[in-house]
């Protein structure tokens, strides 16, 4: 640990953080492609970034499958969606913190007959305390990296035999509250003290080391794996923590945000536009593309998790 700390010392760069300060300020780049007939599977779409790039997908023509927690919810969006664009918008119930769930949702989208074209991981949450699942796993960290993980892994075959697919993950700058990397020895929290913003970096970092692996298998398919930061918007993101953290969110944090409207630009873009065509394995902050911290480029801690997430998954 002491070693891979000095190794990331000496591997940040000022300039990066000048970038992000600099993107951070930056519209997204707009695609005004069609999208007609092809099948766009979005995680998290009854609310925020979700919903609008539910609406910014089917707006173009492209028919949704959204995994969503809600029932109610998820056929509310699919009657919307249908009668405003006149798309398909089917959805599959499914608990993204349980991996019982995962794994059923999964198998059902192997099941698929049509092919997946792009493929969005937007689900997330924000937990102030630590919580553990049904499995005993730390909430987050399932959330953000595991369903992303498994859903990605069991599809790989799938993918690959398409010949085309764009895999977006929704990631966040917020990676970079790891500074110091991702605690392979104790993934769950139970050596150290819990933090929020630090158990969400360390989700993130995770997800940006999977994506590391995930583009080798995926290197000459046509298949891309990419991750972006969705900006600074206002989402319900949080709302599981307590009466404080809420007030303080609805009262100082959500003023200064911006709409998720930029998110849905910028995954259109990365889903749809041209111009990314066979670009993988990259971060970008909307649609700029961006180097993360140095713990999340570390290829060794990337194939380590790797051959960890396996096993805590079942998988091997």
């Amino acid at each position: 640990m002491r070693k891979k700390t000095s190794q990331y010392f000496r591997e940040y760069k000022w300039s990066n953080i000048f970038a992000m300060i600099r993107n951070n300020r930056s519209d997204p780049e707009i695609c005004t492609d069609d999208f007609k007939n092809k099948l766009v599977v979005i995680t998290g779409a009854t609310s925020g970034i979700g919903y609008v790039t539910a609406q910014k997908f089917a707006s173009k023509g492209a028919n949704l499958l959204c995994i969503n927690r809600n029932p109610e919810k998820s056929e509310n969006l699919r009657r919307e969606i249908e009668s405003k664009y006149g798309v398909t918008c089917d959805y599959r119930i499914a608990d993204l913190s349980d991996l019982k769930d995962i794994f059923t949702v999964s198998d059902e989208l192997l099941q698929l007959d049509a092919p997946i074209d792009v493929l969005i991981h937007n689900a997330g949450v924000y937990l102030t305390k630590r919580e553990l699942t049904a499995d005993g796993l730390e909430k987050v960290f399932v959330v953000h990296y595991l369903s992303s993980f498994i859903m990605n892994y069991l599809l790989m075959d799938k993918l690959k035999a398409q010949e085309k697919a764009r895999i977006i993950m929704v990631g966040s700058e917020g990676h970079r509250f790891a500074i110091w990397g991702l605690r392979l020895d104790d993934l769950n929290w139970e050596k150290r003290r819990y933090s929020g913003l630090k158990s969400y970096g360390s989700a993130k970092i995770a997800q940006l080391l999977s994506m590391i692996v995930f583009d080798e298998h995926f290197k000459s398919t046509g298949v891309t794996i990419n991750t972006m930061h969705p900006g600074a918007v206002k989402t319900e993101t949080g709302q599981e923590n307590g009466p404080v953290y809420r007030w303080f969110k609805r009262n100082f944090f959500d003023k200064t945000l911006k709409s998720p409207d930029i998110s849905a630009e910028a995954l259109y873009y990365l889903g749809v536009s041209d111009e990314l065509d066979g670009v993988s394995g990259k971060f970008f902050n909307l649609t700029t593309r961006e180097e993360p911290a140095p713990p999340a480029l570390d290829k060794e801690v990337a194939h380590e998790l790797w051959d960890k997430t396996l096993k805590i998954c079942g998988l091997k």
